[in-house]
């Protein structure tokens, strides 16, 4: 896979670095989720990245695999406007096997986001096995696709989300597999104010809060969920100083962080934009050498 923000761009949904894109446009072109899980077809393993976006069109879908080396092998892409059509099927090759793509979205149910949580399945299938099974329909899609339901052995190594709201910006969480789902709170009232302040919330418990934030407008610490260690990391200087109204803020939650990512972390502080391309470039390096879960929220305030 290559850099984080750039493969965006060739699936039809421009993502540009937030400190230069506008209020207006930024809002719908990037109202997307991207979940990147570790799988193996035929024993080899490989990267599946899943991208739900919505925009003024509808809802849309793509579904790419990449190789161990981040070379993209082959993907498939649901255009919002073909939506209307919420279930189907796709034959890739990678691996030199044949890679079924199937979808069920005709019952699915959305909330404020592109992604659905309940009423739909996407499942990806080599050689009759199951490589990655989305949603809560697991019979039927087994069903449909004649694979056999066995354990998928995919795991959830990375997720990109924006979030919108004034003052309070909130997703849900795992931090690992099988792992509980929490409520991920990021509130800060920056308008107006003389002393910000940016407390992030898990479960409506404050596990962290940010004071003087004018001067600590970028930072990480270390907050203990489930009894594990998430370093978080916050750029919020578009929120304090950006020019434009819709400029967003970046947070990345991460697990299994080093000493040595904090010294990474401090020596790539320079701006704004190298920093939330920093970001992303750590997101991309910890893929490859499996450090953990990485989730990353970009936060757009609303007019």
């Amino acid at each position: 896979m290559r850099d984080f923000p750039s493969c965006f761009g060739e699936n039809g949904v421009q993502v540009a670095d937030s400190s230069s894109s506008s209020s207006s446009s930024s809002k719908n072109a990037q109202n997307l989720v991207t979940c990147v899980y570790q799988c193996r077809i035929r024993g080899r393993p490989c990267l599946i990245t899943v991208t739900w976006t919505k925009n003024l069109m509808g809802q849309g879908l793509s579904v790419g695999i990449d190789d161990s080396a981040n070379q993209c092998l082959c993907k498939v892409d649901i255009k919002p406007w073909l939506f209307s059509k919420r279930k189907g099927s796709k034959s890739l090759e990678a691996y030199s096997c044949k890679i079924d793509v199937y979808w069920d979205l005709s019952s699915a149910k959305f909330g404020s986001g592109p992604e659905p949580f309940e009423g739909f399945y996407v499942g990806v299938v080599a050689n009759k096995q199951m490589v990655l099974l989305l949603g809560d329909m697991s019979k039927e899609a087994c069903k449909k696709t004649g694979a056999t339901h066995i354990p998928c052995n995919a795991s959830l190594v990375a997720k990109k989300e924006h979030v919108f709201g004034k003052r309070v910006f909130g997703t849900k969480a795992q931090f690992c597999d099988n792992g509980r789902i929490h409520d991920l709170i990021i509130e800060c009232d920056a308008v107006g104010m003389k002393d910000p302040c940016l407390i992030i919330r898990v479960d409506g418990k404050a596990l962290m809060q940010v004071k003087r934030l004018r001067w600590k407008f970028r930072g990480n610490h270390t907050i203990l969920v489930d009894g594990m260690a998430v370093e978080v990391y916050w750029d919020v200087h578009n929120w304090l100083f950006g020019t434009s109204l819709g400029g967003s803020a970046v947070f990345m939650f991460k697990t299994s962080i080093v000493a040595e990512e904090k010294l990474w972390f401090s020596q790539n502080i320079a701006s704004p934009s190298s920093l939330q391309w920093s970001f992303s470039q750590r997101f991309q390096d910890s893929k490859s050498q499996n450090l953990g879960f990485s989730l990353i929220l970009y936060a757009w305030k609303n007019e």
